[in-house]
């Protein structure tokens, strides 16, 4: 790799999907605008699986890392209804909520 030339590098870039693809062309990571209003960030491993989610709108965000199995392992949500941190491993959950 070479260092950018910083007169091609663009000082915004602007789009209604920015995807990043691996050398063989599959989309590894996608940053989007849903069509309800949401902005959604997807990272997939390299077989194509979501394995974590970002995402956020005007109820609140919440983060979802998920597992080997593609089952949530780490959910975290804050919105106007609360926070909560949700922690599985296998069949164990442990649901965590501020003032209970």
């Amino acid at each position: 790799d070479r260092p950018a030339d910083a007169k091609a590098v663009p000082a915004v870039v602007r789009a209604k999907t920015i995807e990043l693809v691996d050398g063989r062309g599959r989309w590894r990571a996608q940053l989007k605008v849903e069509p309800g209003g949401q902005v959604v960030f997807r990272l997939r491993d390299q077989n194509g699986v979501i394995r974590t989610k970002l995402g956020a709108d005007e109820a609140g965000s919440g983060l979802l890392l998920l597992d080997e199995r593609t089952e949530p392992g780490i959910h975290l949500v804050a919105s106007r209804n609360g926070t909560t941190v949700t922690l599985r491993r296998g069949e164990k959950r442990l649901v965590l909520r501020p003032g209970d």
